[in-house]
């Protein structure tokens, strides 16, 4: 039952008043009417912003506000009149923990609502969106009813409510992922044991049958390379053809499709310790064209970075970026502080971002507008990674090859045989309904990305390759860069051994293929990173030098040189043809020296294996801000616009899906 009181706060010593039988809607003018005649709004704006509400899926407050059109205390003080209800200042006068436990506080949190008060014998609820209360109150528990209405801004509603259970909405974060399809459940000291055990089997049968142990660990290798070069050379195959039709296509790009009401898109931003580059950030992510109202920035720091939330506290941001902070919890990962931010989202479409990113200024309107093109089973958008800083040194040119090739040659190639994509870590965008169906990202995994590209296969949907492009910062120092990769290795490693729980139920549910090229993807790039020395030993042979067995035919030694030479081929072809386009065709006289700069996985790939014993969730984290030179630094200028503002460098133009009424835009 809803009931829209007259009266709900009262000061010290009075009575409560009187109330009103329910009604659903309000009978009282608009607000936008009352804003007006107070003076608290111009004509003028309001003509203007309903104008933009027409096109655009969001709530008129949120065009008022983020323009500035009206100020945070005079729209909720109209909206209270709007609805017949008072304001309730819930942050001096906190609600009943009690209450918020038994609306669940992830409810709470997702609808801007919180039990207040018992008040004769029922429940004052606060709410920073009455149009939606009628709705709410009626799946409100029957213990909480009937429910009177009160209202308070979002940002009050929201302090209010992590004032309380922030701690439990931060373990609801660490469990959101199923547990059949999460690591939490990892035993660390079974896969010790097991370790341990392939070990001591390795180094008998190696002192018992030396060369038949050798022979048999090079056929594993010889395996994992012949299926790692067969999946390369089908998505070449077919990437290229892809990449070489869209580079050298004419005319231009094609008229994107009309979109009747622009949707909210949210953006999680995790961020630790990331001072060097925050203030880039912003200016960066302040080039996107898209509506500022539908954009929804969450920059998501953890409780303990005090250096990242003193350097975001001294920058003042717009409505549209605002700052998650994640309690502490048993464990500190991004997937985690995604999960806790997920709730925090007014987007019906949410992306990832990192903290070194810089996106095509059109990214948005691209994502928004092939998520219109296709039907509900594809899910997620994955965009194109670059890297800004490609020319700084040899290990920088080289990270970029191999990002050309992974992300425009052999992604699109497992898009186009129907394979299983494993996502990158940003650049990621989500049909919000999908990734909350699948329990956001498993909080324990160090590659929550990849991870969570087999489970939307397992579940029926699809992943895309998209067309636009964000600048990052190539890792190009030595220790870092073995640090990444083993934080990529071990994740690897975990994903597989949790999707093959149960390889029954994995096999029907991705299918005969999919579930190959997994075994590939996945299996395959493991085997070949533990094993390469194995391979490498064999240059020895063909060298005349002693060897494990030397006594081995001449054809063989021809034949494995064929095998190395025709795979070092394969992937030299595809980082030439991911570094076909004007801008990258420096990179492709380095593609040749790629020999010197892969053995450094395996080095990655025994500390992954380390880690997986002692440390299976530990999150080696990415310095970024390092070569960040190699990108336009900003003056601090840029910074220091209007209130609620940040003014880039530049101006960008704006695509045809941009609101109709541009002088609104910021």
């Amino acid at each position: 039952m809803f009931m829209a009181p007259l009266s709900l706060v009262r000061t010290p010593g009075e009575r409560p008043a009187t109330l009103p039988r329910a009604r659903a809607r309000t009978q009282g003018p608009l607000i936008g009417q009352i804003l007006v005649a107070r003076g608290a709004l111009a004509p003028g704006d309001l003509v203007k912003a309903l104008a933009l509400r027409e096109r655009q899926d969001t709530r008129l407050g949120e065009i008022l506000l983020t323009h500035g059109m009206v100020s945070e205390a005079e729209f909720y003080a109209a909206l209270a009149d709007q609805w017949q209800s008072r304001l309730v200042d819930i942050v001096a006068e906190p609600p009943d923990p009690r209450l918020i436990d038994a609306a669940g506080a992830e409810s709470c949190l997702r609808h801007r609502l919180v039990p207040w008060r018992r008040v004769g014998g029922a429940t004052v609820v606060v709410t920073a969106r009455p149009e939606e209360f009628a709705r709410r109150a009626e799946e409100l528990p029957a213990r909480l009813r009937p429910a009177l209405m009160a209202v308070a801004s979002e940002r009050d509603v929201l302090d209010a409510l992590l004032a309380l259970r922030s701690r439990r909405l931060a373990w609801r974060a660490e469990t959101l992922a199923p547990e059949a399809e999460s690591c939490r459940i990892w035993d660390g000291r079974r896969f010790r044991r097991r370790c341990l055990a392939a070990l001591a089997l390795i180094a008998a049968t190696h002192i018992g049958a030396p060369v038949a142990a050798f022979a048999a660990l090079t056929g594993l290798a010889i395996v994992a390379l012949l299926a790692n070069i067969a999946l390369r050379v089908g998505a070449l195959l077919t990437g290229a053809h892809r990449h070489l039709r869209e580079r050298l296509a004419d005319g231009p790009p094609p008229t994107p499709p009309a979109i009747a009401r622009l949707p909210v898109v949210s953006i999680l931003v995790p961020l630790y310790h990331e001072t060097a580059i925050a203030e880039r950030l912003l200016v960066r992510l302040s080039r996107l064209t898209y509506p500022r109202e539908l954009l929804d920035i969450c920059l998501v720091t953890e409780d303990n970075d005090e250096t990242t939330r003193a350097a975001l506290a001294a920058t003042r941001l717009p409505r549209w970026l605002r700052v998650v902070t994640v309690p502490e919890g048993t464990l500190r990962t991004k997937p985690r502080a995604l999960n806790y931010a997920l709730d925090f989202c007014r987007g019906s479409i949410v992306g990832v971002y990192d903290a070194e990113d810089a996106p095509d200024p059109d990214q948005i309107h691209r994502v928004v507008a092939r998520f219109h093109e296709r039907g509900p089973d594809v899910a997620c958008l994955q965009g194109v990674l670059d890297y800004y800083n490609a020319r700084s040194n040899w290990m920088a040119r080289c990270f970029a090859l191999e990002y050309a090739a992974w992300f425009r040659v052999v992604l699109p190639g497992l898009e186009r045989m129907g394979l299983a994509i494993p996502l990158g870590g940003t650049t990621l965008f989500f049909r919000r309904a999908a990734l909350e169906e699948l329990g956001g990202w498993d909080a324990h995994n160090v590659t929550e990305d990849a991870d969570l590209g087999i489970r939307l296969a397992r579940h029926g949907y699809r992943a895309e390759l998209i067309d636009t492009v964000t600048e990052e910062e190539a890792n190009c120092r030595p220790w870092p860069w073995v640090r990444q990769r083993s934080r990529w290795i071990k994740g690897y490693a975990m994903t597989w051994a949790v999707h093959m729980r149960a390889p029954r139920r994995l096999w029907r549910q991705l299918g005969p293929r999919k579930f190959i090229g997994m075994q590939v993807l996945f299996g395959g790039s493991l085997m070949q990173s533990f094993l390469a020395p194995v391979l490498w030993s064999y240059w020895l042979l063909i060298l005349g030098l002693p060897h494990p067995l030397g006594g081995a035919p001449v054809w063989a030694a021809v034949a494995l040189e064929g095998l190395f030479l025709f795979s070092w081929a394969v992937n030299v072809a595809a980082m030439l043809v991911g570094v076909s386009g004007p801008r990258h065709r420096h990179l492709m006289p380095w593609a040749f020296t790629l020999g010197l700069y892969f053995p450094l996985a395996t080095l990655a790939a025994a500390k992954a294996l380390f880690e997986m014993v002692t440390k299976p969730f530990f999150w080696d984290k990415t310095c970024h801000g390092i070569d960040d030179a190699a990108h336009e630094a900003p003056p601090a200028s840029d910074l220091a616009a209007a209130p609620g503002q940040i003014r880039a460098p530049a101006p960008v133009p704006r695509p045809a899906l941009t609101d109709p009424i541009g002088e609104l835009r910021p």
